[in-house]
């Protein structure tokens, strides 16, 4: 099986390019375009003999061992935008191995394989003649997990499902809770992104009647964000934390869906703290 490799682009030096013996170099001057006229002429004859179908195969086949015998066989595969999926995954999808005619490898079949593959989200294939296969793949970026109807499942940054069964190596993801929070999981990262230090806390997200989260930060705080403009309210939670250190007291509930007020609420008081930051009327029950 021929190793797969980063791609030159990602090299620290470019190796020269190998070509193939002077002879063959003559021979194929001529041999490959006589190859391509038999190509044509089995592809003609499908559409007018009642055997043309097996008369086309037949020539595609005696074209393509006439190329293999000139130094067209893969011997090396060329990867680029390769960080999650796994070698001997790449190589299974392109069905090639090591001396497989290059041109018996179809670009478009094993671009639907690989693009069938969890990690992939697109790929490219290019045969670069003589010898090399070049791979350029994007892959899908685990964003957090998302939990719902009593499962759990490894989400993009597209809100796509990344099929993988085993998630202990993504513990570190946040996790978002409700059937619509996957949809919505990329804009509430971005925003938690903005204060990493205190992002790092979050460990978990709860979707809330379609229009606002609530986080779980660590030591079990609860942060009820509100449906306005939830990052303003991030980032003076973030401001507090800075001045305060108000997420290391005792604290158990931050409720900041009042535009005008903090409300605290802590595991040994009964009854909640107020903090009033601005004195304007909201109307009641619209951030409930």
């Amino acid at each position: 099986m021929p190793a797969v490799k980063p791609s030159r682009a990602a090299r620290s030096r470019r190796p020269r390019r190998r070509r193939l013996p002077r002879s063959l170099r003559r021979l194929s001057a001529w041999a490959v375009p006589a190859l391509a006229c038999a190509f044509v002429f089995g592809t003609v004859a499908s559409t007018r003999l009642p055997l043309g179908a097996a008369v086309a195969q037949h020539a595609r086949d005696v074209a393509i061992d006439a190329t293999a015998a000139l130094g067209f066989v893969v011997t090396d595969v060329e990867v680029e935008g390769r960080l999650t999926t796994d070698p001997a995954t790449i190589m299974a999808a392109l069905g090639a191995a090591r001396g497989t005619p290059i041109l018996a490898v179809n670009p478009e079949r094993a671009q639907k394989k690989l693009e069938s593959l969890p990690w992939v989200r697109s790929a490219a294939i290019e045969r670069r003649l003589p010898d090399t296969l070049f791979i350029r793949l994007v892959e899908r970026i685990p964003l957090a997990v998302w939990q719902h109807d009593g499962r759990q499942q490894l989400i993009g940054r597209d809100g796509t499902v990344i099929a993988v069964t085993d998630l202990r190596r993504f513990a570190s993801l946040p996790t978002v809770v409700g059937d619509d929070a996957a949809s919505h999981a990329r804009a509430l990262i971005d925003m938690l992104s903005s204060e990493p230090d205190l992002a790092a806390r979050v460990t978990a997200a709860i979707w809330v009647g379609g229009r606002r989260w609530n986080l779980r930060m660590a030591h079990a705080i609860d942060v009820l964000l509100p449906e306005d403009d939830p990052a303003a309210a991030w980032r003076h939670l973030a401001q507090l934390e800075r001045t305060t250190g108000l997420l290391k007291r005792d604290v158990q509930t931050i409720d900041m869906r009042l535009p005008d007020r903090l409300v605290i609420r802590t595991t040994a008081a009964a009854a909640p703290k107020e903090t009033t930051s601005a004195k304007k009327p909201h109307p009641a029950g619209k951030n409930t």
